[in-house]
């Protein structure tokens, strides 16, 4: 078998016989790569592939390196950004909760000794009353309760079973644990009534939930 050199070499004599300059060169260039290259032994030659696929491979892992490393720089700001929001609405939540346990404690204390006696009320009044009484988050249970009962007439009787006042205690009596007022002041029935619903239900809203459920609490 002819050797590369060899070839090469008849395909530059007949590239000159055919007058072609270009092709000339073109083999002289090829014949010197083949000679360079079969110049070099293989072992050589797999040593200097390596050499080059571990350069290349550095490469690519400090790059990574640099990408991993600005990934977990963003990844802990996100996350202590993350954590300051958490802590304040944490700190905004308790604060809250704080401040509707101060109002509602507030209201519970008072009693119908805090609010001036009429010979008469109108719905208004009443309603202003039980707002200063009942806790805010819990007053529209609340007010559903009244509305269904007596219509927020702490005069209503019930003609069949004698059930009497803002939330129909039956008997009405009942009430005077309160106060001997009963019949005649609506503060007196309002404490009365909450205390009841929080004793009963735990709150106006468990008392309301249970009232919507079976139409009586």
């Amino acid at each position: 078998m002819a050797s590369a050199t060899a070839v090469t070499a008849v395909g530059s004599v007949v590239g000159v016989a055919s007058g072609s300059t270009a092709q000339n060169n073109d083999a002289e260039a090829t014949a010197a790569d083949s000679t360079l290259l079969a110049d070099i032994p293989a072992g050589q030659q797999a040593q200097v592939q390596t050499e080059s696929l571990t350069a290349q491979a550095d490469v690519q892992a400090i790059a990574a390196d640099a990408s991993a490393k600005k990934d977990a720089e963003e990844a802990a700001r996100k996350a202590a950004a993350q954590t300051a929001i958490d802590k304040r609405e944490a700190a905004e939540k308790a604060a809250k909760e704080a401040k509707e346990r101060e109002e509602a404690e507030a209201k519970a204390s008072r009693s119908a000794s805090d609010f001036p006696v009429y010979s008469s009320y109108s719905i208004a009044q009443i309603q202003s009353m039980a707002r200063q009484m009942v806790p805010s988050d819990q007053f529209q249970c609340f007010s559903n309760i009244v509305d269904h009962e007596s219509d927020w007439n702490y005069k209503a009787v019930n003609p069949s079973s004698g059930a009497y006042g803002l939330f129909q205690a039956l008997p009405g009596s009942k009430m005077s644990s309160v106060g001997s007022d009963w019949q005649t002041n609506p503060a007196t029935q309002i404490k009365w009534g909450l205390n009841y619903m929080n004793d009963r239900y735990g709150s106006p809203c468990g008392a309301w939930d249970f009232w919507q459920a079976n139409n009586w609490y």
